[in-house]
């Protein structure tokens, strides 16, 4: 590698400069209080662990967003995590072991070997929180709820809200008895809103004429409550779906009380995060293009493969990064303090008075004005004098 190459970062993955990276910290911090104000518990996974408690349960998206190592101590392979809900999850099963319901939240960055765009960062900042041993509507109700506090904690001009439930997905797939290819096919299908796809695939693999009109009915089951009346009259014949559907509604009904002026949406063929979620699914977007910036939803099997079996777990991650250009711009200081002239008899009171002006809300260096200063402290004659640094 030549000298001219030696500062070239991998694709996806940049340095954080200021003054952005200040910002970012304190939406991290805003939101750790918010958990913290709701009784999350902070935890702090390591950066990495070996696979198998990492992947386990979790599917095959995650692998292949998992930057694989070898651990040169063990001989084991190691991953860098792509998502803290496993690591999170495991602390609960394991590492705590806790009765009852344990509320745990998590901030810091992950590693993905895959963006999930051309443009996104592969070392994005995440910021979250999960809800253990609870499996009840209160249970969704509490963690969305947290979700769009957070967020609107931040004074985002506006937030939209989208609401799904995988399980209806899940329960039609058990109920027509197809294999795991078939019903990782029809999935995609499903995801791209491919209804004459799935007509298609559905008649080839002798799914009935029927269930497969029911089957691409499910991508156009979006938008406002109406969507979940509809579904409720298509799958009438499935309890289990049927209760799913009115969970959503539950949902959907407390979160209008609570925010009213946010958004909600429906879309019953919205898989996201299919590979370990077992039930209600959500998100948040920005207006316009629909830029996510949250997203989270219920997997009450992961804590299974910990040993702990029949856990309910729910929970959201906040991708920080894409908040920094839509958040409210942290406060600034009141300005940039530097040293102008200061009487050797006045050398001792120093400190007392950068520490006050620091206390004020200046930024004080304590060293030779800089040509980003934007006052000059001088010292004469037993007085202080800050003099504003001409333009």
């Amino acid at each position: 590698m030549s000298i001219a190459d030696r500062w070239l970062l991998p694709d996806g993955v940049e340095d954080v400069l200021p003054p952005e990276a200040r910002q970012l910290e304190q939406i991290r911090r805003r939101l750790l209080d918010i958990f913290h104000l709701w009784g999350y518990e902070y935890v702090i996974p390591p950066m990495m662990e070996f696979l198998e408690s990492l992947l386990t349960g979790t599917g095959e998206d995650l692998d292949l967003k998992t930057l694989k190592v070898v651990d040169l101590l063990s001989g084991r392979m190691m991953g860098v995590r792509a998502d803290f809900t496993p690591q999170v999850a495991r602390i609960d099963a394991h590492s705590l072991r806790l009765d009852g319901v344990t509320r745990l939240c998590y901030a810091g960055t992950i590693v993905e070997s895959v963006p999930d765009t051309m443009l996104a960062s592969r070392a994005p900042l995440s910021a979250g929180a999960e809800l253990f041993g609870d499996s009840s509507t209160q249970a969704d109700i509490e963690i969305v709820s947290l979700m769009i506090e957070s967020l609107m904690s931040l004074d985002l001009p506006a937030l939209n809200v989208a609401l799904g439930d995988v399980s209806i997905f899940r329960q039609y797939m058990q109920a027509l008895n197809v294999s795991p290819e078939q019903s990782r096919a029809l999935f995609a299908l499903v995801q791209r809103k491919d209804a004459a796809g799935l007509g298609q695939l559905a008649t080839e693999i002798g799914i009935s004429e029927e269930n497969a009109a029911l089957l691409c009915r499910l991508p156009g089951l979006c938008g406002d409550t109406s969507a979940l009346d509809e579904a409720a009259s298509l799958f009438a014949g499935h309890p289990g779906i049927v209760a799913a559907i009115d969970n959503l509604r539950l949902v959907a009904e407390a979160l209008e009380t609570r925010f009213p002026k946010v958004a909600r949406y429906f879309d019953l063929s919205e898989l996201r995060g299919y590979g370990y979620h077992t039930g209600i699914v959500f998100a948040a977007l920005l207006p316009g293009p629909g830029k996510l910036v949250a997203k989270g939803g219920r997997y009450d099997d992961i804590g299974e493969v910990f040993g702990r079996p029949g856990r309910g777990a729910t929970g959201f991650s906040i991708n920080v990064r894409t908040l920094a250009d839509e958040a409210a711009q942290p406060e600034p200081s009141k300005g940039l303090v530097g040293l102008g002239q200061v009487e050797d008899s006045m050398a001792a009171s120093l400190w007392d008075e950068v520490q006050r002006l620091r206390q004020e809300g200046y930024a004080v260096i304590e060293g030779p004005a800089t040509a980003a200063c934007d006052y000059l402290l001088h010292g004469s004659k037993g007085r202080w004098k800050l003099a504003k640094v001409s333009g």
